[in-house]
């Protein structure tokens, strides 16, 4: 042992997320037997796990009407990266899914995180702007840096993405369409000026901006994703041991890649 390590002041290692006895289990200070099994569902379980109290009706709602959202989205190359590893492994689903998974980002099922930065940044950096003069600011960034604004624009639902209006109804019935959707709102209707471009809130934007709304802790809006997007890769596997799909994906993709060219 070196003098550092020697000299070194060991932290405590404390965590409140879970812990065991002969008889009793404790997840976030609450009995899993007796204050959770049967009381909670998967959406306030998740979400207890992530702020560390049991959501309000509201938020329950707001938050699983999310996490639904997330689950599923067809045969997205997340789904196809774990369908084609579960080829090669069917023994290890859940390396499947994991493969899956880390597929997830600003491209896919992971944009909600960019929307998330982009809306608390602009609220904490310039509280005393107007909601117009942040829009303009923000849509003025993007476009001379050249850079995509998260959370708008999609290549199927034009000019309205079902998704979000859908969220954003069941946030305003639960008193949680608030300055966040708004500013977005704004963002979004800046934007379409500026570019002569139809460019609806996207699902992963009215996501971030929920996920703002519900107080949720920055470094969660990607795992909020992780959450959703998990059930319907289990969803895919369960389907692909069922009706294979991944095999073909594989020989239809090494013969048409080796045809001559023209």
């Amino acid at each position: 042992m070196t003098s550092s390590q020697s000299a070194r002041v060991r932290q405590p290692i404390k965590s409140r997320m879970g812990t065991s006895t002969v008889d009793r289990i404790v997840v976030r200070d609450l009995d899993l037997v007796n204050d959770l099994l049967g009381k909670v569902d998967l959406g306030q379980m998740a979400w207890l796990e992530i702020t560390g109290q049991l959501p309000t009706p509201s938020q329950a709602a707001v938050f699983n009407a999310v996490l639904v959202t997330l689950v599923e989205h067809g045969l997205t190359p997340n789904a196809i990266a774990a369908r084609l590893t579960y080829l090669g492994a069917p023994e290890a689903l859940q390396g499947a899914v994991a493969a899956g998974l880390c597929g997830m980002g600003s491209v896919f099922a992971g944009g909600s995180e960019g929307t998330v930065n982009m809306l608390l940044d602009a609220r904490s950096k310039n509280p005393e702007r107007s909601e117009a003069e942040t829009a303009k600011a923000i849509v003025s960034d993007f476009m001379s840096n050249r850079k995509q604004i998260p959370g708008l624009g999609h290549h199927l639902h034009k000019p309205i993405d079902p998704r979000s209006k859908k969220l954003f109804e069941i946030a305003q019935q639960h008193g949680l369409r608030g300055k966040f959707v708004s500013l977005l709102e704004a963002i979004q209707a800046e934007a379409e000026a500026r570019t002569s471009r139809l460019l609806p809130i996207n699902a992963t934007g009215a996501i971030g901006a929920l996920c703002c709304e519900l107080g949720l802790p920055k470094a969660a809006a990607r795992g909020v994703a992780v959450i959703g997007r998990s059930v319907g890769l289990v969803g895919h596997l369960v389907e692909e041991a069922h009706s294979p799909i991944a095999k073909e994906i594989w020989l239809r993709a090494e013969e048409e890649s080796s045809e001559p060219q023209e």
